[in-house]
């Protein structure tokens, strides 16, 4: 009864909270915590997988013509699922390495969030704690694909299998990094050993890439609604092949913004023998496909003036890091770095967009991520360095004349102090004559009294042994010869000084 009134006592911890210490995630059973770890690794698959299967089951059934059979959706899934994973097939010996970037998205965020759900539930106190949840879930993911490429052996779609066990396994161990980090944040090693300008550099690089992407997706909404007739025509009058069509520019539309993007910056983008960029134009044939609709037939001279977007996006980046710090050289290297991070954000993105499609007249789709992570690079800098140079915080400009009067008052200010220092030392001089011994005070007395003593006999015409030492008159007092003994001796020794002191009385007197 007490344990239970002590629990309805005690204060509870919010949900989101984290714990401290590293016996807290001991808490959790060995069981429970098992089976946190099987939901987080297995359920991002069964759930990729589950949509794969149902895609493919909609398309089949409102295909014309089409045999359905559940054994044949189950096992065209498979590719299917390493399609997600960006995974090259091959399709009756032709590589098909274009693979939709929206379901990649998609399985991306649902396992960074079975990652982070996992976390919360063991308890995770620190973040080493998490490392076998990700190390689970990348290995869950490697072995499945590995299954579905050993599986795929002797069909007409197939997959390499090492590109099936390694690439899944990184792609989703990556996620669920991110996820972890995510409910712990930044790793505090990592964090001190950063500098936190780079850090605000990262997150002005990101603005910087997420704008770009933004400006492609304006100009690829600009261009389809310009050419609706075109793209309306493409449909097919069955339903069917018109929700497959539907869908298949559905999932292929990330890639139509990177390649928007790239083309909006300069470098542009090319389709088999297509090539579309702002400054040129070389023809050829286009697949089928509304999304691809908006593709112009010829250049037109106005298309420079779409680089106005990119300017856009590098004088916000500027602007978002006018405020950094005062120095406006930090400020640059802060641009510096958000540039380098939206050239590689364009590279990542440029390589995934592209890829072989068959051996035919649309081989290959790319985009040329050299060229276009420099242009980007140069459009991210420039403008930027620029507004974040000069809309920044500076130091007052001091005028010429002002300088010489300031020098002169630092000279001032200079000989002040060597004043001030001279007068301490004379002063500290001072205190220590001032404390000094009383017995060299008593000598000096003493001395200054001797020499006024032999001044008044010089004065008086006293010539007095002035290096006779006081010892030997002691001595000589002491010396029992001189000293006269008997009564007569005495008498003769009071005459002889009677006599003595009258020699010297005519000296006084001429004197």
């Amino acid at each position: 009864m007490v344990e239970d009134m002590q629990v309805l006592t005690s204060p509870g911890r919010p949900a989101g909270d984290e714990p401290v210490g590293d016996s807290v995630d001991q808490d959790v059973p060995q069981a429970p915590r098992l089976r946190v770890l099987l939901v987080a690794a297995l359920g991002p698959l069964v759930l990729g997988y589950a949509a794969v299967v149902t895609l493919l089951a909609l398309v089949a059934l409102t295909a014309e013509h089409a045999i359905v059979s559940a054994g044949g959706v189950l096992r065209s899934a498979g590719p299917g699922w390493l399609a997600v994973y960006q995974v090259e097939l091959g399709i009756g010996g032709h590589p098909l390495g274009m693979l939709p970037l929206l379901p990649t998205v998609g399985v991306v965020l649902l396992v960074a969030r079975a990652a982070a759900k996992a976390v919360r539930r063991l308890r995770c106190a620190r973040l080493r704690h998490a490392v076998p949840l990700i190390a689970t879930i990348s290995g869950a993911h490697l072995l499945f694909g590995l299954l579905i490429s050993l599986l795929s052996i002797g069909e007409p779609v197939r997959a390499n299998v090492a590109l099936a066990s390694v690439v899944p396994a990184v792609l989703s161990g990556l996620a669920a990094t991110a996820g972890v980090l995510r409910r712990f944040g930044m790793p505090q090693v990592l964090a001190d050993r950063l500098d936190p300008l780079a850090l605000r550099g990262l997150r002005a690089g990101l603005l910087g890439l997420f704008a770009l992407l933004a400006a492609g997706a304006l100009t690829l909404t600009a261009a389809m609604a310009l050419s609706a007739r075109t793209v309306s025509g493409l449909f097919e009058p069955s339903f069917g092949a018109s929700f497959g069509l539907f869908l298949l520019s559905v999932l292929y539309l990330p890639n139509a913004v990177v390649a928007a993007m790239s083309f909006v910056s300069g470098p542009g983008f090319s389709i088999g023998d297509l090539d579309v960029h702002l400054i040129g134009y070389r023809g050829g044939s286009v697949p089928g496909v509304p999304l691809l609709g908006g593709i112009p037939e010829h250049a037109a001279a106005w298309w420079p003036a779409l680089l106005v977007l990119p300017l856009a996006v590098g004088v916000l980046v500027g602007w978002s890091v006018r405020a950094v710090d005062e120095d406006p050289a930090a400020r640059l290297r802060v641009v510096v770095v958000a540039g380098a991070v939206v050239g590689f954000g364009c590279v990542l993105l440029g390589t995934l967009a592209g890829g072989r499609l068959g051996d035919g007249p649309f081989d290959p789709v790319s985009v040329p991520v050299g060229v276009a992570s420099i242009v980007a690079f140069c459009w991210i800098v420039i403008p930027a360095g620029f507004v974040a140079f000069f809309a920044g915080a500076h130091a007052p400009m001091r005028p010429v004349g002002s300088l010489e009067v300031e020098d002169e008052v630092e000279g001032e200010a200079a000989e002040d102090a060597e004043s001030e220092v001279a007068d301490e030392v004379e002063e500290s001089e001072a205190a220590e004559e001032s404390e000094a011994p009383a017995e060299d005070t008593a000598e000096d007395s003493a001395e200054d009294d001797e020499d006024f003593d032999a001044e008044a006999d010089a004065e008086l015409g006293l010539d007095l042994p002035e290096d006779e030492p006081e010892t030997e008159a002691a001595a000589s007092e002491d010396e029992p010869e001189d000293k006269p003994e008997t009564p007569a001796e005495q008498a003769e020794a009071v005459t002889e000084s009677t006599e003595d002191s009258g020699d010297e009385k005519p000296a006084e007197d001429d004197r």
